[in-house]
């Protein structure tokens, strides 16, 4: 439950943030995402906020065409 929960929220960065600015800010809106995600399902806050950072700051490199 714990992965599909965390996977969720890493999903759920890749279309939120996909179109912010920079890295840096994709990384903070990603790490939020996750850490919200995590503490609403009962998960590891840090560990959410951590994967979320990692999905946002790569998400324009994976998912480019969201961004047109």
């Amino acid at each position: 439950m714990r992965i599909l929960a965390l996977t969720f929220a890493a999903a759920s960065t890749l279309g939120l943030a996909a179109c912010e600015g920079t890295d840096l800010e994709r990384g903070a809106l990603g790490a939020g995402i996750g850490a919200a995600g995590a503490a609403a399902t009962g998960s590891n806050v840090a560990a959410g906020a951590a994967i979320g950072g990692a999905a946002g700051v790569v998400c324009d490199d994976i998912t480019p065409q969201l961004c047109n």
